[in-house]
């Protein structure tokens, strides 16, 4: 009898974590269940947050110069935002903190460009195909091919002050060293 119900008992875990998986992963939650890295608990973000934005203008030959630079095992990320923004401020600190900064270093080149109070360099979203609804930060991640990789994400951030630092670090751990399809 106790075998029955250890049986059960299992089959409705696994169940339960199916339904689970099945409503996460359509939400974008990626690697829920392990890091490959995790933030020491004596990493916090630091205030004042940073200000990472400088309002220039950037030509499109800039960017996709920055963007074809990249070498190899150095993906492009191209973060649009503002200072203005909370969600782009902690978004950066959270980048700054030195487990994670350590990481991106080694795996990513960054890129800050100012989008002000939308009204300079809109045009580069477009370049880039991204949608030019409101809402920053906009995170791009590129392959080793230069191709975007998280078209479909690239607003996930627009609510980082909603998540913890660790599902930040999660989202471009899980996007590092990924090749083009």
């Amino acid at each position: 009898m106790g075998r029955i119900l250890q049986k059960i008992s299992i089959l409705d875990l696994f169940k339960r974590c199916l339904l689970i998986t099945s409503i996460l992963i359509p939400l974008g939650v990626h690697n829920l269940m392990s890091s490959e890295i995790v933030i020491p608990s004596n990493q916090i973000l630091k205030k004042p947050l940073p200000l990472p934005y400088v309002r220039e203008e950037i030509s499109d030959k800039e960017l996709l110069d920055f963007i074809n630079n990249s070498t190899s095992g150095n993906q492009s990320i191209i973060i649009f935002g503002a200072n203005w923004c909370p969600d782009c401020r902690i978004l950066e600190g959270t980048l700054l903190l030195p487990t994670v900064k350590k990481f991106m270093d080694k795996n990513f080149s960054i890129r800050h460009i100012d989008l002000g109070k939308y009204d300079i360099n809109m045009h580069l979203l477009e370049l880039l195909g991204v949608p030019k609804e409101e809402g920053i930060p906009r995170v791009v991640i590129f392959g080793e091919k230069k191709n975007i990789l998280n078209l479909d994400s690239t607003d996930k951030w627009r609510s980082a002050r909603q998540n913890k630092s660790q599902e930040i670090f999660d989202y471009f751990q899980s996007y590092a060293s990924k090749n083009d399809t």
